[in-house]
């Protein structure tokens, strides 16, 4: 019992340590808020972003072998085109945030759906990508039952993140900061943030990688360039 009972601060342990900076994104998500960026989308596309880290380090628990790093750290593309695009379409973003949706169950059904969930859901996946790292080596050595406990932990650790970021989105200081700079600077760190994650992901090193993301880029600005 007592081995089991360790699984729990092992999972809040691990949790911590992978999703800290977590708390900064999930903050500037919320800071945005509006008609097109709604809380539920942020809350679902969290969840699946992490449920696909979880599922990709779980060949960890049974020894078997994963995606190299550098092609996890391929989504860092996604951040660099949800900054391009906020910070080409900055008017209508702001334009948007003071306007109220319905929170009914067919709203959260669409929101699942949604391809503004699936862009929160690519970011998580993408600045995630380390985790895996971590996650397998830690349930290759875990058991049946410790395993799900601290799959338990980290599921409801992922609730408690998302309404930490959301409380420190109402501390009036904090608030205020985000509100006055968060528009202007949500694109850029996007930006940073994929730069960041293809770099850290040795994914530019690789020659095929690098040249499926620049086409990648390519064509989304080529499509920009089209439709302005």
């Amino acid at each position: 019992m007592s081995g089991l009972l360790s699984a729990i601060p092992t999972g809040l342990i691990a949790f911590t340590a992978t999703k800290l900076d977590d708390i900064v994104t999930l903050s500037l998500f919320f800071s945005q808020v509006s008609v097109c960026l709604q809380r539920r989308h942020i809350v679902i596309g969290q969840y699946l972003g992490f449920s696909a880290l979880v599922v990709a380090s779980l060949p960890g628990f049974f020894g078997k072998l994963i995606l190299p790093q550098s092609w996890i750290g391929l989504l860092g593309v996604v951040p660099i085109i949800i900054g391009i695009s906020r910070l080409l379409h900055q008017d209508t973003e702001d334009a948007q945030t003071d306007t109220q949706t319905s929170d009914s169950p067919q709203s959260w059904l669409c929101s699942l759906l949604s391809p503004q969930t699936y862009g929160v859901t690519a970011v998580t996946v993408a600045n995630g990508g380390d985790n895996i790292s971590i996650y397998m080596p830690l349930f290759a050595s875990t058991t049946w039952d410790r395993l799900l406990i601290i799959l338990g932990v980290f599921f409801l650790m992922v609730g408690v993140w998302c309404y930490t970021a959301y409380c420190l989105t109402k501390v009036s200081a904090i608030a205020s900061m985000i509100t006055s700079y968060g528009n202007s600077l949500v694109p850029f760190i996007l930006i940073g943030l994929g730069v960041s994650i293809l770099m850290e992901s040795h994914t530019l090193e690789t020659p095929i990688l690098a040249i499926i993301s620049c086409v990648i880029l390519g064509y989304y600005l080529l499509i920009l360039g089209r439709n302005t």
